[in-house]
């Protein structure tokens, strides 16, 4: 069960840092990235994102505990979401972020 959730977490964390990626792409806005700024990257990494959360989920064995991979997911979705909406993507808060 243990593999299970440290699975699920990271797929967790991996969904919910693709997102922003993704959105940001595909309204042809910048985001930061370790390979750069631009629409098309982010659409990619985005994308990488998700499959790689994807694959841990497969791979978590999800069916044979069921709730506690559910409750890692969310964990991992809610600290990539604290984590962007107080850190920002590579330490950098939007001018008018509190």
């Amino acid at each position: 069960m243990g593999l299970t959730v440290l699975l699920s977490f990271f797929a967790g964390v991996f969904a919910a840092n693709a997102t922003p990626h993704f959105v940001k792409g595909i309204t042809k806005e910048g985001f930061p990235t370790p390979f750069g700024y631009g629409p098309l990257v982010n659409v990619v990494a985005g994308w990488g994102m998700y499959l790689i959360a994807a694959a841990l989920t497969a791979a978590a064995d999800v069916g044979a505990h069921p709730l506690p991979a559910a409750v890692a997911g969310a964990l991992g979705v809610l600290v990539m979401g604290v984590f962007h909406a107080r850190v920002g993507a590579f330490g950098k808060k939007p001018p008018t972020a509190e």
